[in-house]
């Protein structure tokens, strides 16, 4: 049987051009070696598998046979040394990267992107676990997302990982070190991980793929050194070079401070893809002129964040243009809105900004960001409040703002039980639901049925998740919010 497994991965890797038929003999035996098996008994295929689950029976198999132990992170470095044994060398990934560059950026783009799925770095068996719709708002279709790809680990495993012995090595998920890195307990395998090396502004970038993809293309650029997230006009200019090299992508940044900032603020990173939010899609509210960027097309965008979207053909013109807002905004306060820059001596003022190619025109949209924390909002005066933390308690990071909701696993079940106690049904509804449960029973119980509880339900979380990007606004969206806003573009 494990030869029959063996010979079928190995097809499988063939029909995804993973690897050459001269290649066949010599990554067999790769695969073999890690099982342990000294021989190979061909044997004829009767069927063909996709290549995750074949890998869950060939790493059954090595557990099974005490090759490996029976636990979450052992099965992860296993399953990705064996297909490690199919790729080629990062040097050789970038060749043939850069000669399919010639012919398109596309072109290379999707011969990445294929290459880390049929790799099974990015695990799209567990992706589509996701639950994933759009729902219709004021602003466009939002992106709702509920992240069931993550497996939990067994107890076992968070046991071994609180017991180990601690290793800076790699500093964190996203150094460079991190490329064929085999893993261990406390830090994921990474034996099948491959990046592009990119030039952006005279510095040593690095492309890779989210291995949780959450929309086309999720893609991470990456800075060679292990330096601090700082959102600055260099910052802008990196993302403008990006997009210019690649110009069917986006490329935008987390903020660089706590609460407004991404999960990972140690590492100088970028999140992009191909694929277009309802922010980039969303209209302008308003425009005006910066007098000393009178090339540059300004305007406020009709979004529930507060957005000013640069335009122009000149690159140049917009990082200027985008250092002059920064500066202002870092430095500006305005109480009558709740904005305060700075509280003894800490920055609450950033933007999260966000780079795409527009026909001839290069666009940056900047997101004004504040962190600042009160006694009603100790989690953050401009982050979702308390009214939607059962459904949305995290930052509104990077992919947030832009309108793609990233919720957590927990409401798959949750949602069911207010689906069901919408319709009547003896439901065990969690505490931080139950008040909302009662208004969605309330204001459905004439028209809901089997039929369309689960779209009632989906559309409602697609309120609260705009209500929690409305939360994030530093202007609002009412007469005092415009004011403030016009008096903050006046300021400039």
């Amino acid at each position: 049987m494990i030869y029959q497994l063996v010979q079928q991965l190995v097809n499988q890797v063939l029909a995804a051009q993973l690897i050459e038929r001269e290649d066949e003999i010599y990554v067999r035996n790769q695969v073999l070696s890690l099982l342990h098996l000294v021989d190979f008994k061909d044997m004829e295929v009767s069927e063909e598998s996709e290549i995750p689950d074949l890998l869950d029976q060939i790493v059954e198999y090595a557990c099974e046979h005490g090759i490996i132990e029976n636990i979450f992170d052992a099965k992860e470095i296993f399953s990705s040394k064996i297909m490690n044994c199919f790729i080629a060398r990062p040097s050789n990934v970038n060749q043939l990267f850069y000669e399919k560059y010639q012919q398109n950026p596309k072109v290379a783009t999707e011969y990445f992107y294929q290459l880390s799925k049929n790799s099974n770095y990015i695990q799209m068996k567990r992706i589509r676990n996701n639950i994933e719709y759009k729902a219709a708002t004021q602003f466009g279709e939002i992106d709702i997302t509920i992240n069931l790809s993550r497996p939990e680990k067994d107890p076992r495993s968070i046991a071994r990982e609180r017991a180990a012995e601690k290793t800076n090595y790699p500093n964190c998920l996203l150094c460079v070190e991190n490329e064929g890195y085999a893993g261990r307990i406390d830090h994921p395998a990474r034996s099948n991980h491959r990046m592009i090396r990119l030039n952006l502004v005279e510095e040593a970038w690095y492309l890779q793929f989210s291995p949780y993809v959450y929309y086309n293309e999720h893609c991470i650029v990456l800075s060679e050194k292990h330096t601090d997230m700082k959102i600055s006009p260099t910052t802008f200019s990196r993302l403008l070079a990006f997009v210019e090299q690649f110009p069917h992508y986006f490329l935008g940044s987390n903020a660089d401070i706590p609460i407004v900032g991404g999960s990972i603020l140690s590492h100088e990173h970028y999140q992009g893809g191909n694929y277009e939010f309802a922010m980039a899609k969303a209209d302008s509210d308003w425009t005006f002129v910066m007098g000393n960027f009178s090339h540059v097309e300004c305007s406020i965008v009709k979004w529930p964040m507060s957005v000013i979207r640069l335009r122009s053909k000149q690159k140049g013109e917009l990082v200027e243009a985008g250092a002059h807002i920064l500066t202002k905004w870092k430095n500006y306060s305005d109480k009558a809105v709740g904005i305060i820059a700075w509280t003894d001596g800490i920055p609450h003022n950033t933007i999260t900004p966000i780079a795409r190619k527009n026909g001839d025109l290069f666009e940056l949209d900047l997101v004004l960001r504040n962190n600042r924390t009160s006694e009603e909002h100790p989690l953050g005066i401009f982050h979702p409040h308390a009214d939607v933390h059962h459904i949305k308690k995290e930052n509104i990071g990077l992919i947030e703002v832009m309108g793609l909701a990233v919720l957590p696993a927990r409401l798959k079940e949750e949602l069911e039980d207010v689906e069901k106690y919408i319709l009547g049904k003896t439901a065990d509804v969690a505490n931080y639901h139950l008040s909302w449960a009662e208004e969605l029973k309330a204001h459905y119980h004439s028209v809901a049925d089997e039929s369309n509880v689960e779209s009632l339900v989906r559309e409602e979380v697609g309120k609260k998740f705009l209500k929690a990007l409305e939360d994030a606004g530093v202007f609002k969206r009412d007469e005092a919010g415009t004011a403030g806003f016009q008096r903050f573009i006046q300021s400039l």
